[in-house]
């Protein structure tokens, strides 16, 4: 999207200062039909606003100006090689045209061609070192990649040549902000939103701000206005969202971010919170289904493999829990806890000895000092069991032993000692580990059996 409103916002802006007279002026016939290609523009229809263009007289067509405003629809478009074409042979005329130096940092950026998008701008900035919009989009590239000191320095120049454009006030906020200058960060877009109060972005951006300096009201009302200016923003209708989880408002929250996904069920990063609130609310079988979306969107957030692994658990889908905690395992291998939630689901949907290959790999990894790895070895071996529990038993660290206790008792109830087993649930419920998906688990078990302290309730 981001890439398309590039060229787009390039030609509608040459546009609207051919209406207002800040460039020659041309044919009333040729106003006429430049207006008719606004309207086609604002409404996204591309085609239809080219197909102007072939309209117009040779004389009208052959105008730099003209081609610019054609080749910049075309980037908007996709159509990134015919607008190079018009950008090249423009310049073989007037080799110093910003104007057709940033048609082809547009392309490139719509390539993803990163370098030789800084080579176009470059140019531009040799050639008028007070191009706003280059100066803009080198600082963007430079803030982008983290460069806030060079970001800073180009959105202040963007600004001396420009003090009032709207991209460089934000974006020298945005550096500020990041900088840990808040006030400073605050001025420049209290200045943006006055100057642009039907703009979104500078509300957005100091919402972000108050959310995070933890002035959460303050930025749901920012938040509030920005989506009423862009109310189909996925990032803004996002960030309205985790305002109010943050504000403890999960309902609303949910109802939003479940907005957010409605906009654009391609990007995961609302699913995180949905698959959480649902989870939390009892609604496993929706939670399922986001965790499930994440798995699929973004497969290296191998946090969704572990709350989807638990709720198959829950549901006793042994086999399908033993896949999603060996995927989990394989992208992040030094979560040894995935591996052994992934034995111990294989041992349940089958025979004990059915890891026993998977757990040697593991274990060849696993550092030989651990109590994890000793723990692994017992889920292979299938004896061992007595020097675990002296192990366990010498363990400082409650959080991990409350986890080894869980797989202890789960070993043995895996062989049957459900007696046993039982005696070392109880001790993982006598650990405050509520952070851990084990205790978790161990919760549901103990329930289940009717014995605990909430089992018995």
């Amino acid at each position: 999207m981001q890439k398309t409103v590039v060229g787009l916002w390039t030609c509608i802006c040459v546009l609207f200062l051919f209406i207002f007279g800040l460039v020659p002026a041309f044919s009333n016939d040729l106003e006429h039909t430049l207006n008719e290609v606004l309207l086609h523009l604002n409404r996204r229809d591309f085609a239809a606003a080219l197909r102007l263009f072939e309209t117009l007289n040779r004389e009208d067509a052959e105008k730099s100006e003209i081609r610019i405003m054609q080749a910049s629809i075309l980037i908007s478009a996709g159509r990134t090689a015919d607008a190079r074409r018009i950008a090249n042979n423009i310049l073989a005329a007037e080799p110093e045209n910003t104007d057709a130096l940033m048609i082809l940092a547009d392309a490139a950026s719509f390539g993803n061609n990163a370098r030789e998008r800084r080579t176009f701008l470059d140019r531009v900035i040799r050639i008028n070192p007070a191009h706003t919009r280059a100066l803009i989009d080198i600082a963007n590239i430079n803030f982008r990649d983290g460069n806030l000191r060079t970001a800073a320095t180009f959105f202040d120049r963007a600004l001396a040549a420009e003090p009032d454009n709207g991209e460089a006030l934000v974006g020298r906020g945005l550096t500020h902000r990041f900088n840990g200058e808040q006030r400073e960060a605050e001025w420049l877009f209290n200045r943006a939103l006055n100057l642009y109060p039907w703009w979104s972005k500078p509300f957005h951006e100091r919402a972000r701000l108050y959310k995070g300096a933890g002035f959460l009201e303050d930025a749901l009302i920012d938040m509030n206005v920005a989506k009423e200016l862009d109310p189909g923003n996925y990032w803004i209708v996002l960030d309205r969202g985790l305002i109010l989880f943050q504000m403890n408002l999960k309902q609303e929250a949910l109802e939003e971010l479940s907005n957010a996904i409605a906009i654009d069920p391609n990007n995961f990063y609302a699913y995180v919170y949905t698959a959480g609130i649902k989870d939390e609310f009892g609604d496993y079988e929706g939670a399922i289904r986001d965790y499930t979306a994440i798995t699929r969107l973004k497969p290296d957030y191998y946090f969704a493999f572990e709350g989807l692994g638990v709720l198959k658990m829950r549901e006793k889908k042994w086999a399908e829990a033993r896949d999603v905690f060996l995927e989990a395992y394989k992208h992040a291998p030094r979560e040894y806890n995935y591996a052994l939630l992934a034995a111990l689901n294989w041992m349940r949907a089958g025979r004990a000895t059915d890891p026993r290959q998977f757990l040697a790999q593991v274990l060849r990894a696993a550092p030989r000092d651990s109590i994890e790895f000793s723990m692994l070895r017992l889920y292979n071996d299938l004896s061992g069991d007595l020097d675990v529990i002296v192990k366990i038993e010498n363990e400082k660290d409650n959080l991990l032993k409350s986890r080894m206790l869980f797989y202890l008792a789960s070993y043995y109830d895996v062989r049957g000692n459900t007696a046993l087993a039982n005696r070392f649930y109880l001790m993982v419920q006598e650990i405050d580990a509520a952070s851990l998906i084990e205790w978790r688990l161990n919760e549901w078990v103990l329930a289940e059996r009717g014995i605990g302290l909430r089992g018995g309730e």
